[in-house]
């Protein structure tokens, strides 16, 4: 897959994909929407890979949209929700069915947008001096790509609200309110997922990321059906042996 505004390696059974705008801070523009795309379709489709990691070249994770590559002197006739029906939405419900574990590695600046994109992964880990922050309303604009399902779920509505304002916040305070797993580098808590069973990691994320909207007597139904089918791997099968071998 030929890549320009994003890169692609697979190492040991893990993918990473980079954000690779560095001059700008990866801001996200359409090619790289596109990029994107491809690049967590090969990952999801690639039966080698066990995780997937996304992180951004250079100093930055992302600065968010790339307003520059919008055309200005349109600006009144644009039609934001296209855009996003075409380009984040698009990827967000891609990635909403990946069933393997996803890994945002905040390395640095991760603002509107950007930030966005790393709450839709499963985890997120951040450097000591990554900066986070949603930052829609300081150009007039509601939070998307996202943000609006993650970050309350994540934060609850309250801090969701208050980041909100535009303040970016520390990956100390990140790490305390719960918005990221973990502060540093990523490849320990990679190796840890490595080891999970993907079939039983795939089902325990659908019936958590459903639990929202179904009763607890639909969720235990879920789970019993979930259970049916892990039970079935033969991931338990051998998992069960060593346990027993011990």
């Amino acid at each position: 897959m030929e890549q320009k505004t994003v890169t692609y390696e697979v190492q040991q059974n893990v993918a990473t994909i980079s954000l690779n705008r560095p001059a700008v801070k990866n801001a996200i523009n359409s090619d790289m929407h596109r990029e994107l795309y491809s690049a967590f379709v090969q990952a999801n489709e690639d039966s080698d890979v066990r995780v997937i990691v996304l992180t951004g070249s250079g100093d930055a994770f992302s600065s968010g949209a790339d307003l520059k590559s919008v055309a200005t002197e349109k600006l009144g006739d644009i039609d934001y929700g296209d855009y996003l029906k075409e380009t984040y939405n698009k990827l967000l419900l891609y990635m909403d069915t990946i069933q393997k574990p996803t890994v945002a590695y905040i390395n640095g600046i991760a603002v509107g947008a950007g930030l966005s994109l790393a709450l839709a992964c499963d985890f997120r880990i951040a450097e000591y001096d990554a900066k986070m922050g949603i930052s829609f309303l300081k150009i007039g604009l509601v939070p998307d790509a996202g943000a609006s399902y993650y970050l309350p779920r994540l934060v609850g509505v309250g801090k969701a609200l208050e980041m909100s304002l535009g303040e970016p916040i520390s990956a100390e305070e990140a790490y305390r309110i719960g918005l990221v797993h973990k502060i540093g580098q990523p490849e320990e808590f990679v190796q840890q997922l490595l080891t999970l069973p993907t079939t039983a990691y795939g089902l325990m994320k659908n019936v958590m990321a459903s639990s929202y909207e179904h009763t607890l007597a639909e969720v235990l139904q879920m789970e019993e059906e979930a259970q049916t089918t892990a039970g079935k791997t033969k991931e338990h099968t051998m998992a069960v042996q060593r346990f027993l071998t011990k």
